[in-house]
């Protein structure tokens, strides 16, 4: 029950970051680039595992979307690629697979998704273009956000302190 408490407390204080991060997006072909969305989505799958990776990204467009600061695109955008990252990381227990599972969902299998969401919710006009020109944004901003999350990864598994941080939330 600790362990859960724990996974909790650091999905949320993740998805905070993934909101005000989001103050610092950039448009590219009509869609909300937010990197550190993709760095957050990364650390939630190395941390705490796919559930709560897709939990973070789902809760993060949420409040996104309510307070503005994100579009419906921010949910195929996030939450795939946390998915996939998550399940990449899990299976592999390699960064650079979490990082490739991350670019993958988000700008593949979000970036097609994103398709239904604008048909569906955001009307024709957007339908249009969304089939060809989201992946491409979506691209720009996770790879943005697996680099910075990358490296900043990478710098905490050599020092040792990523197995202390994976260690401390499973007690």
């Amino acid at each position: 029950m600790k362990s859960d408490t724990k996974k909790l407390a650091a999905a949320g204080l993740l998805c905070a970051v993934a909101v005000v991060g989001s103050l610092f997006s950039f448009p590219v072909l009509g869609s909300k680039c937010a990197p550190v969305q993709h760095m957050v989505n990364i650390l939630c799958a190395v941390l705490l595992g796919p559930g709560y990776g897709l939990g973070a990204a789902f809760a993060a467009s949420l409040i996104r979307n309510l307070t503005g600061l994100g579009s419906l695109m921010a949910f195929p955008g996030s939450m795939f690629g946390a998915l996939l990252c998550g399940l990449a990381y899990r299976k592999t227990g390699s960064i650079a697979a979490a990082l490739i599972g991350e670019v993958f969902g988000t700008a593949v299998l979000g970036g097609l998704c994103a398709y239904p969401v604008a048909v569906l919710l955001m009307g024709q006009d957007s339908a249009g273009i969304a089939f060809y020109a989201y992946v491409v944004p979506f691209l720009i901003s996770t790879a943005g956000g697996a680099a910075i999350s990358g490296i900043l990864l990478k710098s905490l598994d050599k020092t040792g302190i990523l197995r202390q941080m994976q260690d401390s939330i499973k007690r």
